[in-house]
């Protein structure tokens, strides 16, 4: 095979959950444009539908489903849909999470007497909402044996990142799952069946827009503190995930297995010396 054509995602079934979602949007625009068909999974319907007719102007078929990844039942149904709409999954990737307003603790706050609950629920979301559409499209690739899922790790899981306890647990939680998934499902099912993440930087989102900018658009002393601790010196364009995703869904990454990857301008790297 021609490397170049190693990279292509054309005739594969590439499922999105957080499709509706800034990444979300890139991860679809991307897919699309590698020949990919698309599952587009969210809660918000009129995000969903704007997604295919994104994917659909690279000339990419897709699929929007309103469903809730902490919901089984709900997943189980997608699963279902896409299937009798397109026949079989071969991707997967698990973009839904992000933190949420009570999870996050100011300094002026007591850490004590932060709301656990609100801390469990960014845990669930992150965490949970990973693992419950794993193992319910997972099945559907590991039964037909190729494929590849694709996890969103964070550099909380290197480093610890003030604030966001809740988040900091669950993509440790991410890290040490995509290790043992990789392993378990490569052992049982063979050696075309994999598991990878991506660690992106610091990416301004919907979900992190509050902590990062002021009212008037400009960094806040936070997002200035990351931008001091990239070489690169800026904050990353969700665009700069496409090529990186490509990659771990494609036959270009066939040997690469439980790994995370860095896509954060070389934070990650620097000792900030």
């Amino acid at each position: 095979m021609n490397i170049l054509d190693s990279f292509s995602l054309s005739g594969k079934v590439i499922v999105v959950t957080g499709g509706t979602g800034v990444l979300g949007e890139s991860f679809v625009k991307a897919i699309a444009q590698a020949g990919g068909k698309i599952a587009i999974l969210g809660r918000d319907k009129e995000k969903a539908a704007l997604r295919v007719t994104q994917a659909e102007a690279f000339g990419a078929e897709a699929l929007a489903i309103i469903a809730d990844v902490l919901d089984k039942e709900d997943i189980i149904r997608a699963k279902n849909d896409i299937l009798n709409h397109f026949g079989t999954i071969d991707g997967l990737v698990n973009a839904a999470g992000g933190n949420i307003p009570g999870a996050i603790i100011n300094p002026d706050q007591n850490l004590f007497d932060a709301e656990i609950s609100d801390t469990i629920r960014a845990i669930e979301l992150n965490l949970y909402g990973t693992l419950i559409p794993t193992h319910i499209f997972g099945r559907v690739i590991a039964e037909k044996g190729k494929g590849s899922i694709v996890n969103i790790s964070s550099l909380a899981a290197s480093q610890a990142i003030t604030r966001g306890l809740g988040y900091n647990v669950a993509k440790h939680g991410i890290d040490g799952y995509t290790k043992w998934m990789a392993t378990e499902l490569a052992l049982r099912y063979g050696d075309k069946v994999r598991v990878n993440s991506i660690a992106p930087g610091v990416f301004l989102t919907d979900q992190n827009r509050s902590l990062l900018t002021d009212t008037d658009g400009n960094f806040t002393d936070r997002a200035q503190k990351f931008v001091s601790s990239t070489p690169f010196s800026r904050l990353g364009d969700p665009q700069e995930l496409a090529g990186t995703l490509i990659y771990l869904l494609s036959d270009a990454s066939a040997f690469v297995n439980g790994e995370r990857i860095f896509v954060d301008g070389g934070f990650n790297a620097w000792s900030g010396v």
